[in-house]
């Protein structure tokens, strides 16, 4: 005969689970104030500004007014523990248009690379100054490449001399394709301090625009991220106080003599930028898919072909359904980077750049298959799906192209020196 003796239930209350991919209440607020500046005030601007490429100084200085452009919001999505907060900020706006959601987020990469390696001081001086005020707003620019030095960044050739008497370092150089290059009120330039160690003798100086010596060069006539300015930057004795140096004189003089020792120097100033910015990048390619996803969703449920809606055909529908998938998944790959990074968690199997690649590659792909989905319409500038193209296409390009990122995870998963 069966026992029917009860067992006894716990009065405990039951733990809370360990993993959620849930978003807080918080999370969800945020994304749906960006969203609203993008659709109401980024989106129905977007094309205007891609046809006139120019700054849009007007849509920059509404985001500093609402609080989604300054050092303040920075640290607000910066400080979120999840990490999920800037990926979540930076895809809604892309979704409103990649070339004005650039011009405002561009100077991010700058204020990154001094919050990553200057000092709690040079933070707090340099920083706000990389955006101004909500009524005299700037922008930033950090300048890596050169003419000769793209994916190749230990073949920077932009030099850094200090001059102990005057406790100044003097930089000469060219630094091309620079976001905000030359209109930058702020500029972080990564410089050569000894040729002979090449990549490992790089640091990072802030030049202010009103030093002498440093100005524009050509503007570029860009492909795609058209409202985005980017131009090269001229370095010609430029001359600047010993205190810009990032992170200080006394830390670049201990890593340059461990290197000389033969030990290793931790990551070289441009890399350390990159690195943590990846996921970031992956999440503004990630804002061009989607929109252009919903735009091909919502015209194939209305455009009628021999007698019913096209999402009816299979073809069509089947192209929608692997276009979504594909999109979650790289967000899925942007938040777990997004939250690696944010929680000391190193990327040991290089997760910043299969966030940036499988992202870029999505857009590039998935803006495709947009135009594709809408004929010919989708070739027109009448529609917005042939700009979201032409934007997502950088996306495989710059901050370390597609080839470099498969080389980057091919040299951590293999621990070999691929080359």
């Amino acid at each position: 005969m069966a026992s029917t003796v009860e067992t006894p239930q716990s009065t405990e209350t039951p733990a809370e689970p360990t993993f959620t991919l849930a978003l807080t209440q918080d999370q969800k607020d945020m994304r749906e104030w960006v969203h609203g500046f993008a659709e109401g005030v980024v989106r129905p601007a977007a094309h205007e500004w891609d046809e006139r490429e120019e700054t849009p100084w007007p849509i920059i200085q509404e985001a500093a007014k609402i609080g989604l452009y300054g050092f303040e919001s920075l640290q607000q999505f910066a400080a979120d523990p999840s990490g999920l907060t800037m990926p979540i900020v930076q895809e809604e706006l892309f979704w409103g248009d990649a070339g004005i959601g650039m011009a405002i987020m561009g100077t991010g990469l700058a204020a990154a690379a001094i919050a990553g390696q200057g000092t709690w001081e040079q933070v707090m001086e340099w920083i706000p100054q990389c955006y101004g005020t909500e009524d005299d707003v700037k922008v930033a620019a950090f300048c890596a490449s050169e003419p000769n030095a793209g994916s190749d960044v230990s073949n920077i050739r932009t030099t850094a001399k200090y001059d102990e008497a005057s406790d100044t370092w003097v930089l000469n150089g060219q630094k091309a394709w620079a976001t905000n290059g030359g209109i930058a009120d702020v500029h972080v330039v990564i410089a050569q301090t000894d040729r002979e160690l090449g990549s490992r003798g790089h640091a990072a100086f802030i030049v202010p625009i009103a030093t002498e010596g440093i100005e524009q060069g050509a503007k570029v006539k860009k492909h795609g991220l058209r409202a985005s300015h980017t131009a090269d930057v001229h370095l010609d004795d430029c001359r600047i106080p010993g205190r810009n140096l990032l992170g200080g004189k006394e830390k670049l003089d201990e890593r340059l003599a461990r290197v000389r020792e033969g030990k290793k120097g931790k990551t070289q100033a441009a890399m350390q930028t990159f690195e943590a910015t990846r996921p970031v990048v992956g999440s503004q390619a990630l804002g061009i898919a989607r929109a252009a996803y919903e735009y091909a969703l919502d015209y194939a449920k209305e455009r009628e072909q021999f007698g019913k809606k096209i999402i009816e055909n299979q073809s069509i529908a089947f192209a929608l359904a692997n276009i979504k998938m594909e999109l979650d998944a790289a967000r899925l790959l942007v938040w777990r980077a997004s939250w690696m990074a944010r929680n000391g968690i190193p990327f040991e199997n290089a997760e910043g750049s299969m966030s940036k690649l499988k992202a870029g590659e999505v857009a590039v792909w998935a803006t495709e298959r947009a135009i594709q989905i809408m004929g010919g319409n989708g070739y027109t500038r009448e529609y917005p799906v042939e700009r979201w193209h032409r934007d997502s296409k950088i996306y495989t390009i710059f901050e370390g192209t597609s080839e470099m990122q498969q080389l980057v995870i091919a040299r951590a998963i293999s621990g070999m020196r691929i080359a």
